[in-house]
């Protein structure tokens, strides 16, 4: 597929009015940072400044921490990432910059346990699945114990929430950026940031309007930079209008600016408001629209493709459009993506700006019919399952459903091959797994919620494996457990249930799984005659492999029999088959030597009955080893010798090598003298 070169690949033109519009994508593209030199020596030199710890003569436990505060707009952001570029060039993090964004969407704190794992996993430490969020944020601790890495946290809600995070010893350094002073956070410093100075928001203005305009008037450039409130993010919109604009002069900019409406209500400085009226009313058709929805973006994070499922439109119009919108400052692009993972020849990722969040919310009220935004929200859903099950289909053989099913296609929804389907789907997992979340909320979509996370777990396990994907699936389960009793789906929520206690059980959690169990048992069982008698059979054998697992022996085997009555209710015959082996294993460690007997035979019959050589021998080799253990050694030997004699036949060495020894164990002194006796006539007449 085609997409448009990327914006930062383009040089800006700066002509003059009247000559057509810039050839360039806009001043907010790729732009070189500007102004803050001031605040950025002062953060420097706050690195090695004393602190209140060390000038009272006490060593500080944990590292050093900078805060840069400031409203939205002001470009705290971009000064926390000018720092962290400057600060990595100069070698004082050789282990890395690491990034995290401690808001969610709405304003709300981000999910602790899931910044915590995503931010494990940077740093290559695979996070234990379902591990609560104290344990995880504990473990992050440890890993930067000793590093000297940047610890970069954007959006800090509260003073505690940042504590969460910071490591101890002196080696990283934590840059936080906040709204205002976090009270509670021991010797910071804050930066406080406004607007720019004069100067600079007058060159930022210049990006837009190119030299010879801001040449030509520049009180009018002067005022209008004044009219911003000298605001970065009210200036690049601003910028953004002039360059599309070009044959405008700065005062109709300024002029258009003031009359761009009245005070509004919320939090948004004036300014920025004003500024981002005056870039909207630029806008029509496709681009309007698809800024509007662009508020229902997953993580505030959009390509091509969201843009497109979101608006309705073709690919290639989308991501036109939206590095329009970038162009005029009402997006910034992440050169890196989502989970920070560049590719060559990705497709861009645009992402919200914060501070303009609430006003795109307002846009979309405002021009978007509650039914219309929930449409769109759906076509996303839709196209993101069908990008899922095509990124699964690549990790198949060829000659699979997946690779038949893929063929069936669009173009625009494939991968070139299994690597470039991998790397899209750790570059966009953090808007996946927020496109979960979102659906998920208000109910309306659960249908496509459950199918999205379901294709999310299938992708995930087939390119990562089962082990390492355990993690980022346990949340996932979780959802679709949850989303299934809301929507009255028993089978589905008890089989997600079911999947989180092996997850649980997998991670030395037993209770944990054995209530999940439990729960899969009891939302199973509430359908009474219409209840599964696969998913009550397998909740009930899980519950048993857990007791013993506790070495509770009794229960172990309790749990055991319900299943295998469920086994024989269905005729599953394997199913019976290894329940009786596994009730013997636990009544044999119980000590129920009849009873494991029983048990014993039962398995063996029944893989017998079934043609399995193998299993057969290894039911008679354990009913050998009971009647070892019951003290009817007789028995054991002639049981013994028939399993050794199928053993040889089937060529099992390891069923071979436990026979013998159980026999030579068994052999009474006087059987065992014959034989040796009997050993010594051979080996004499032989030499004779």
């Amino acid at each position: 597929m085609h997409y448009p070169r990327a914006v930062a690949e383009r040089a800006v033109n700066s002509q003059g009015p009247g000559t057509g519009r810039a050839a360039g994508p806009g001043p907010a593209a790729a732009a070189p940072f500007l102004g803050r030199r001031g605040e950025l020596a002062g953060l420097r030199a706050d690195v090695g400044r004393a602190g209140l710890d060390t000038l009272a003569g006490h060593a500080s436990a944990r590292c050093r921490v900078l805060l840069i505060a400031g409203r939205p707009g002001t470009g705290r952001t971009a000064l926390a990432e000018e720092f962290a570029k400057e600060w990595a060039a100069a070698g004082e993090c050789p282990d890395g910059v690491l990034r995290a964004r401690l808001t969610g969407p709405g304003r709300e704190p981000a999910d602790t346990g899931r910044v915590a794992r995503d931010l494990l996993g940077a740093v290559g430490r695979q996070p234990p699945p379902g591990a609560p969020d104290e344990d995880l944020t504990a473990l992050l601790r440890d890993c930067l114990h000793g590093r000297r890495a940047l610890l970069l946290l954007d959006d800090v809600h509260s003073a505690g929430q940042l504590a969460e995070f910071v490591p101890d010893g002196r080696g990283c350094l934590v840059l936080a950026v906040s709204g205002g002073p976090l009270t509670g956070v021991s010797d910071v410093r804050p930066c406080t940031l406004g607007g720019l100075d004069q100067p600079a928001a007058v060159r930022m203005l210049a990006r837009g309007a190119g030299g010879t305009r801001i040449t030509v008037d520049p009180r009018a450039a002067e005022s209008l930079a004044e009219a911003c409130g000298h605001l970065p993010a009210a200036l690049a919109l601003a910028a953004g209008w002039l360059w599309a604009r070009p044959e405008a002069a700065v005062a109709h900019a300024l002029r258009a600016l003031r009359e761009s409406g009245p005070e509004g209500p919320g939090d948004v400085a004036e300014p920025l408001r004003r500024a981002f009226r005056l870039a909207c009313s630029a806008l029509t058709g496709t681009a309007l629209r698809t800024l509007r929805l662009l508020a229902l973006a997953p993580a505030g994070l959009a390509d091509a493709h969201t843009a497109a499922a979101l608006s309705g439109c073709p690919v290639p119009s989308a991501a036109a459009v939206l590095e329009e919108l970038a162009a005029r400052g009402l997006l910034h692009v992440v050169p890196e993506g989502p989970a920070g993972r560049p590719g060559r020849g990705s497709a861009p990722w645009y992402a919200v700006p914060g501070c303009l969040e609430p006003l795109l919310l307002g846009l979309l009220r405002d021009g978007e019919r509650p039914a219309e935004a929930r449409l769109a929200r759906a076509r996303t859903l839709e196209r993101t399952v069908r990008r899922l099950r095509s990124c699964r289909a690549e990790a198949e053989p060829c000659g699979s459903p997946g690779r038949e099913w893929l063929d069936t296609v669009p173009a625009s929804l494939r991968f070139t091959d299994r690597a470039a389907a991998a790397h899209w789907l750790e570059t966009a997992l953090p808007v996946l797994r927020a496109a979960a979340d979102d659906a998920a909320v208000g109910g309306d979509l659960d249908t496509l919620t459950q199918r999205l996370a379901d294709a999310l777990i299938g992708a995930l396990e087939a390119h990562r494996g089962r082990e390492r994907a355990a993690a980022e699936v346990y949340p996932l389960y979780e959802l679709i457990a949850r989303t299934a009793g809301r929507r009255g789906l028993p089978r589905r929520a008890a089989a997600a249930l079911l999947s989180l206690g092996d997850l649980d059980a997998g991670a030395g959690r037993r209770d944990r799984a054995l209530t999940r169990y439990r729960g899969a048992l009891e939302t199973a069982g509430a359908e009474g005659d219409r209840a599964d008698p696969v998913t009550l059979g397998r909740a009930a054998e899980s519950i048993g492999a857990t007791y013993a697992e506790l070495e509770d022996w009794q229960r172990a085997a309790d749990w055991y029999g319900r299943a295998l009555a469920r086994c024989l209710s269905r005729d599953d015959r394997e199913g019976s088959a290894r329940l009786h082996g596994r009730i013997g294993a636990a009544l044999t460690r119980a000590g129920q030597w009849e009873e494991a007997l029983r048990a014993w035979r039962a398995a063996a019959a029944a893989h017998r009955r079934l043609g399995d050589e193998a299993r057969y021998v290894r039911a008679l080799s354990e009913m050998a080893g009971v009647l070892e253990l019951a003290g009817r050694p007789g028995e054991a030997r002639r049981t013994a010798r028939e399993a050794l004699r199928r053993a040889e036949r089937c060529g099992d060495p390891r069923s071979q090598s436990a026979l013998r020894s159980l026999l030579e164990r068994a052999a009474p002194e006087t059987e065992s003298s014959a034989v040796t006796e009997q050993a010594s006539c051979e080996t004499q007449s032989h030499r004779d």
